[in-house]
C-alpha cells in the first residue's frame, strides 16, 4: 500500500487527517457518499433531513470527484458552481432533480470502469454503477412515472437490499489509487451512458402514456428495444461475415481530409530530391500547398524571400520556426481536426526547408574542405620541391669556386626532376580532378629516389623489383618525401640516427618501407597520426595525414608498422594492379 500524499497547506489538523485518510481509503469515501445518497432518497424529497444529507453527500463527492485533484484550491468559478448546486438542493429538491443527479453520477462512474487498470478498482466502480442503476429504476423513477405502480415489497427490498452493494465494496481487496496520478474518465463514454439512460427513461414514460402499460412493463420493453437497436448497430459496425461495416465508412470519412495531404507529401518528397536550392524548393512547395482543397491561400517568409499564394480569408493558422514563417488560410471555419492538419503541414514544410538549408551548408562545407585539402596537398608538394632546391643551393654554395664533375652530375640529375614535378604540381592545382597519376616502372622510380637522396646518409635496399611492374609516381614521391624529410629532421636533433629505405614486391604487392632508429612517436600523437592533423613544433602530422588520404584514394594504405625506441617504421603498401585501375579511373 502506498503512503498517502501530503495534505494541502492551510487546513486544520482534523481536516488534514480526514483528507489523507480519504486518499488512502478511497473506497470508504465512495461508500459513505452512496450511503448518504441512499438514506436521502429513502427518506424522500419532502424530508428536511434529506436536504442536509444531500449536502453532506456533495461534500464527500468533492473528495472523490474525478475532475479536480482534491489537494488543489477551488477556483471562484468552481465555487460558484458548487454554491448553485447546494442552493438548488436546499430550495428546489424534487424527484426529477434526484433522477437527473443519479444519471450524472452513473455516467461518471461508468466512464471510469474501463479506465482502471487494477482489477478490483474496476470491479468496485462496476458495482457502484449497478447500484446507481438499481436505485434509479426501482426507487426514483417510479416517483416521477405517469403511473406510480411499484409493489411495496419491491420498494422495501430496494430500501434494505441495495445497501448490500456497500458491504460487497467494503470487502473488496484494497488497491489504493496512485495519488500522484490524476483521475481520468472517458468523457465520450460518460456522455454516451447518460444519453442512453435518458433515452430509456423518456422512452419508458412515453410507452406508458401511449400504451397505458405499467411502469415495469414499459421499462422492460424499452430496455429490450434499446438493447436490440445497439445490437444491430454493433453487427452493422463490424460484421462477422467478412464484409466491410460502418466502421470502414466512418474511418474513411474521418481520414478523407488526409488524402490530399498524402498527395502533397508525395510531391514534397519528390521535390526534395530534384530541387537543391532552398528558396526555389520553398516556392514550389508553397504553390502545391495552396492547391489543396481546404487551403485558400498561403503567406510565407523564408530567409530573404517571401510571397503570397492564393487569397486571404478570416480563417487562418500560423506556424513559425527559426527559418520559416507560414500562415495558411482556409475557406472553412477551422475546427480542431483541420487546425491540427494545417499546423502539421506547416511543421513538415518547415522541417524540409531546414533540411535543405543544412544540405546547402554541407555542400559549401564539402567544397571548402575539398579546396583546403587540394591546397594543403599542393603546399606539401611545393614544400618538398623547395627542400630539394635548398639541397642544390647548399651544394652550389659549397662548390662556389670549384665546379666538380660530381656537382655538375647532381645538377643534371635533379633539375629536370624538379622541373617535371613542379609542372605536375601546377597541373594538379589548375585541374585537380582531371590530372591522372603517371605510372612508372618500379625499378626506374627506385633508381630516381636513390639518386635524389644520394649523399644524405640514407641506406637503400630492394627486393623483387624486376617483377614489380608500374607504380604511381606522384603518390610514391609524396609519401617518400614526407617520410624521409621527417626522419632527416629527427636526425638534426639526434646525429646518431640512421635511416633505411626499402622497396619490395611479392605476389603483386608493392611495399615501400622507411625506418629510422630515432625516438618512438608519443602515444598521444600516435592515436591521431595518419587520421587527422597533429600539432607539432616541427610540422609532423599534416603531411602524413595528406599522404595517407592520397594513398587511400590511390588504392594503397600507409600505416605505422613499428613504433619502438630505436625502430620507427612507416610502410606504404598496395597492389600494383589496383593502383593502375585507380589511376585510370581518376
Amino acid at each position: 500500500m502506498t503512503a498517502p500524499p501530503l495534505a494541502p497547506p492551510g487546513l486544520p489538523r482534523l481536516a488534514q487527517l480526514i483528507w489523507a485518510r480519504s486518499q488512502e481509503h478511497w473506497r470508504f469515501v465512495v461508500i459513505a457518499m452512496l450511503a448518504l445518497l441512499h438514506i436521502a432518497v429513502v427518506r424522500g424529497v419532502s424530508d428536511p433531513w434529506a436536504r442536509a444529507l444531500l449536502l453532506a453527500h456533495l461534500g464527500l463527492l468533492l473528495l472523490w470527484q474525478p475532475f479536480v485533484r482534491a489537494e488543489q484550491r477551488v477556483s471562484p468559478a468552481q465555487g460558484l458552481v458548487l454554491s448553485l448546486g447546494a442552493l438548488a438542493v436546499m430550495l428546489r429538491l424534487d424527484w426529477w432533480l434526484l433522477a437527473f443527479w443519479v444519471v450524472i453520477l452513473a455516467g461518471l462512474v461508468g466512464g471510469k470502469v474501463y479506465q482502471q487498470q487494477a482489477r478490483w478498482q474496476r470491479r468496485t466502480y462496476f458495482v457502484v454503477f449497478l447500484y446507481l442503476l438499481a436505485l434509479l429504476a426501482v426507487v426514483i423513477l417510479p416517483q416521477v412515472a405517469p403511473f406510480q405502480e411499484i409493489a411495496p415489497e419491491i420498494r422495501a427490498a430496494a430500501d434494505y437490499g441495495l445497501p448490500l452493494f456497500f458491504v460487497a465494496i467494503a470487502f473488496f481487496p484494497s488497491e489504493p489509487e496512485r495519488a500522484e496520478a490524476a483521475q481520468v474518465i472517458d468523457f465520450f463514454y460518460s456522455v454516451f451512458l447518460m444519453l442512453v439512460l435518458v433515452t430509456v427513461i423518456l422512452g419508458s414514460f412515453t410507452l406508458m402514456n401511449v400504451r397505458k402499460t405499467s411502469y415495469l412493463h414499459a421499462l422492460s420493453i424499452t430496455v429490450l428495444l434499446t438493447g436490440g437497436v445497439f445490437l444491430m448497430i454493433a453487427l452493422a459496425w463490424n460484421p462477422r461475415s467478412g464484409f466491410s461495416g460502418l466502421n470502414v465508412f466512418f474511418s474513411r470519412y474521418l481520414f478523407s481530409i488526409g488524402l490530399p495531404m498524402e498527395r502533397w507529401l508525395h510531391f514534397l518528397a519528390e521535390l526534395a530530391q530534384v530541387e537543391a536550392r532552398p528558396e526555389r524548393f520553398m516556392e514550389e512547395a508553397v504553390g502545391a500547398l495552396a492547391r489543396l482543397p481546404w487551403v485558400s491561400g498561403v503567406q510565407w517568409s523564408a530567409g530573404e524571400r517571401s510571397g503570397m499564394e492564393g487569397e486571404r480569408t478570416e480563417y487562418d493558422v500560423g506556424f513559425e520556426n527559426s527559418a520559416v514563417s507560414l500562415r495558411l488560410y482556409s475557406s472553412y471555419r477551422i475546427g480542431p481536426a483541420l487546425h491540427w492538419h494545417l499546423h502539421l503541414l506547416g511543421l513538415l514544410l518547415g522541417e524540409f526547408y531546414l533540411a535543405k538549408l543544412r544540405e546547402q551548408a554541407l555542400r559549401e562545407a564539402s567544397y571548402l574542405q575539398a579546396v583546403h585539402e587540394t591546397g594543403a596537398r599542393m603546399t606539401h608538394d611545393i614544400k618538398n620541391l623547395l627542400q630539394s632546391l635548398n639541397v642544390l643551393c647548399s651544394a652550389a654554395e659549397r662548390q662556389a669556386h670549384d665546379d666538380s664533375p660530381a656537382f655538375q652530375a647532381l645538377i643534371r640529375r635533379q633539375l629536370p626532376v624538379i622541373a617535371q614535378r613542379l609542372t605536375e604540381t601546377l597541373g594538379k592545382l589548375q585541374r585537380p580532378q582531371q590530372v591522372a597519376d603517371l605510372h612508372l616502372p618500379a625499378a626506374q622510380w627506385w633508381e630516381t629516389l636513390r639518386q635524389r637522396y644520394r649523399g644524405e646518409g640514407v641506406s637503400f635496399a630492394d627486393r623483387g623489383l624486376e617483377a614489380a611492374g608500374a607504380l604511381p609516381r606522384s603518390l610514391f614521391d609524396t609519401v617518400a618525401d614526407n617520410l624521409v624529410r621527417n626522419a632527416l629532421a629527427k636526425r638534426s636533433l639526434d646525429p646518431e640516427l640512421t635511416l633505411r629505405i626499402s622497396l619490395s614486391c611479392s605476389q603483386g604487392v608493392i611495399s615501400l618501407s622507411v625506418c629510422d632508429t630515432g625516438h618512438a612517436v608519443l602515444p598521444e600523437v600516435e592515436a591521431s597520426l595518419l587520421r587527422s592533423p597533429v600539432p607539432s613544433a616541427s610540422g609532423l602530422g599534416i603531411g602524413l595525414f595528406q599522404a595517407a588520404r592520397l594513398a587511400e584514394a590511390g588504392g594503397f594504405a600507409l600505416r605505422l608498422e613499428s613504433n619502438q625506441e630505436g625502430r620507427v617504421c612507416f610502410v606504404l603498401e598496395g597492389r600494383a594492379d589496383s593502383a593502375a585501375r585507380e589511376g585510370a579511373a581518376r
